[in-house]
Parts: C-alpha cells; sequence; structure tokens
C-alpha cells in the first residue's frame, strides 16, 4: 500500500502506538483512501492485529464498507485468516453484513474458497446460512458450483473433479 501517509501509513505497517499517537492528535480513524477503505481495512489486510486494537479503541467504525463493499470480516474471510477474523468480531464486526457487488457474505466467499475453519468461526458468530446473494446462492451452494472439489469442501470421488463455474 505504497503512498500511504498518516494513521494510513500506521495501519499499514500494524504500528499500533503510531496509530494511538495519529488519533491522539486529531486524526480519524474512519478516514478513507482513494478506494474507500479506512485504516482499519488496511490493517485487516495486513493482519496487524495491534493496529486493530488501536483504531477500534480510537473509534474506528468495524463495519465500513470500502468502494468493492468489502468489511474486515470479509478480508479476513477470504484471506483465510481466523485469527484476524476473530480480532474483527471482537471489534465489533458483524458476520451478518452483506458485502461484496454480489450482495454476498462472508460466510459465502469462505464457504466457495474452503476455508473450513473460517466458516465455523463465522457460523458461531451468527452468520446467515440461508443468505441468497444476487446470483441466486447461499454458501452451501457456492462451495458446491465453485468450489474445486478438493478435501476442504468435501470428498468428491477419486479421478472426477466437478467442472469449475464461472461468474459471469
Amino acid at each position: 500500500m505504497a503512498g500511504y501517509t498518516g494513521l494510513f501509513a500506521a495501519a499499514a505497517r500494524g504500528d499500533a502506538t503510531q496509530i494511538t499517537a495519529l488519533t491522539a492528535k486529531g486524526e480519524r480513524p474512519d478516514s478513507r483512501d482513494t478506494h474507500g477503505r479506512t485504516p482499519l481495512h488496511v490493517a485487516a489486510f495486513g493482519g496487524h492485529h495491534e493496529a486493530m486494537r488501536a483504531l477500534g479503541a480510537a473509534g474506528a467504525n468495524p463495519n465500513a464498507l470500502e468502494e468493492d463493499r468489502y468489511d474486515i470480516v470479509t478480508i479476513a474471510a477470504v484471506a483465510n485468516d481466523v485469527a484476524t477474523l476473530q480480532v474483527a468480531l471482537t471489534l465489533g464486526a458483524s458476520a451478518r453484513n452483506v458485502t461484496s457487488r454480489y450482495d454476498g457474505t462472508a460466510l459465502i466467499a469462505a464457504a466457495h474458497l474452503g476455508h473450513a475453519e473460517v466458516v465455523r468461526t463465522l457460523i458461531r458468530a451468527g452468520a446467515p446460512l440461508d443468505h441468497v446473494n444476487n446470483l441466486g446462492w447461499t454458501a452451501l451452494i457456492e462451495s458446491i458450483v465453485l468450489g474445486d472439489g478438493g478435501r476442504r469442501q468435501g470428498n468428491a470421488p477419486r479421478g472426477r473433479r466437478p467442472r469449475r463455474a464461472q461468474r459471469s
């Protein structure tokens, strides 16, 4: 995330001490970059947990969506980063948020990627099991249609792999 300064640079580096100092001087924890990301999005993307906690303590909105409509829960879910997901949930981020241009959820993204522990964590956090995205798919359907049929998503018969569907 080259070119960042101030709070964004501190978030990208994971510098919780600098985040605390900058927010104490008046930098806004919910400021936005040119892609609509907040410093909390940047810290979550980097897996910088102490920086995320410092931003949360400074009042950052844990449910903010960036311009592609991703939140910190979805960022962690797609990255298969359970530790960052747990920090996000502790900060008050919701597993129920509707995110992405597909009007999906973090659960749908994690299921189709085969991120089993993330899926379990999201379910425990109250992610909606039957949410239908704008393609008409639930997490279960996405895991079947977009999954690779590997061990993470079930036991496809040996020698047969389902064709990978493409989103239009």
